[in-house]
């Protein structure tokens, strides 16, 4: 009984090869094989974003090595232990480029073969034809996967804007009525999700203007050189502000408020305006009597103002940054300074002048 014990002692090791051995190559076993024949036949969804899952059925279609999408040739990280005989299933790469497109396959035995599928585009916004509206104005928004948008918001509230038109690259909505929110983004929803827009829109309904198409309530011209309303030009309405600056001068035109001015306590967060500037490009500075420098038009260029030729131009600036209150208040001159030019005269139009809260 002793010398029985042992033998099975003994044979432990041998047992134990084997059934490595064993467990070894049941692991080593193919999923699947390659087929000089695949077939698919569905793949579900038929259309997706990036990282939604997909699954390709049929037959023969074992031992995938490679995939990848036709646009750029976009490549699939493929997990074999999600491939058999007759399933594949894989993830749409984050740099997948949208669109109609095939996706194709390839086993280990050389054999490629393809399935036509659709990869859906979060909306992207690059520019917008303006920031400030009022009720009833049409902005266009100009980007990228934007026919099949099927709802815009207010970021943060229900409001929903009304879709004009909307092609792969633009959208025009129409801009709500007068809203409490003064300053806002977008929420713009298609078949891949849903994205909010880095651009933030101004209701000038609900703003502090200084100029629109006329001069706001208190405000009129505090130029040094000509300047006047002119129809010649305009970002919004019909009507700008033009400032003409004269060669070898050194001006600084603009608005005054002689009373009551503005005041300093109504709790602006931005200075905001839009310039279309002259023939060539010119750096301005922003001025005003209660800036740290002292009186309107003075040396000061804390606050430069780089204005490209011949284009509008869109200006947003912090209140924290740009001092109008520095030495007081109210404030009752702003405007823009240039120290010449020297090469010619200038003329700048300036338009939706306004402080937003």
């Amino acid at each position: 009984m002793k010398r029985n014990f042992i033998s099975w002692i003994l044979l432990l090791p041998a047992i134990s090869v084997t059934m490595l051995i064993a467990s070894c190559e049941k692991e080593a076993k193919p999923l699947s094989t390659a087929s000089s024949n695949p077939a698919a036949n569905k793949i579900e969804p038929g259309q997706g974003a990036a990282n939604a899952l997909l699954t390709v059925t049929g037959s023969g279609l074992g031992a995938i090595t490679g995939i990848w999408f036709e646009k750029d040739s976009v490549e699939v990280n493929v997990n074999p232990n999600l491939n058999t005989d007759n399933a594949i299933l894989f993830r749409i790469p984050a740099d997948a480029v949208p669109g109609q497109q095939n996706i194709l396959f390839k086993n280990s035995a050389g054999v490629e073969f393809k399935v036509p599928f659709t990869v859906l585009g979060l909306p992207a916004i690059t520019t917008v034809s303006n920031y400030n509206f009022t009720a009833g104005a049409e902005i266009t928004l100009t980007g990228k996967n934007l026919d099949d948008v099927t709802k815009v918001l207010i970021s943060g509230a229900a409001t929903e804007l009304t879709v004009v038109s909307k092609t792969a690259t633009s959208l025009v909505v129409k801009m709500p009525a007068s809203t409490a929110l003064s300053l806002f983004k977008l929420d713009i929803t298609n078949a891949a999700g849903t994205i909010t827009t880095t651009q933030e829109f101004v209701s000038i309904d609900n703003a502090y203007a200084v100029f629109l198409d006329g001069y706001g309530a208190g405000w009129d011209n505090g130029s040094w050189g000509p300047a006047e309303i002119s129809s010649a030009f305009a970002k919004s309405g019909t009507r700008s502000f033009k400032a003409t600056y004269g060669k070898g001068g050194w001006s600084a035109d603009g608005f005054a408020n002689w009373s009551p001015g503005m005041d300093n306590s109504a709790g602006y967060r931005y200075f905001s305006f839009w310039v279309k500037g002259a023939d060539r490009d010119l750096t301005y500075y922003l001025t005003a009597d209660k800036k740290a420098g002292g009186d309107y038009g003075n040396s000061d260029k804390s606050t430069p103002i780089v204005v490209p030729a011949n284009v509008w131009t869109y200006y947003k600036l912090k209140i924290e940054d740009i001092g109008l209150w520095a030495t007081g208040s109210p404030m009752q001159r702003l405007g823009w300074m240039i120290q010449g030019p020297n090469d010619g005269d200038a003329v700048l139009y300036f338009d939706d002048v306004i402080f937003i809260k």
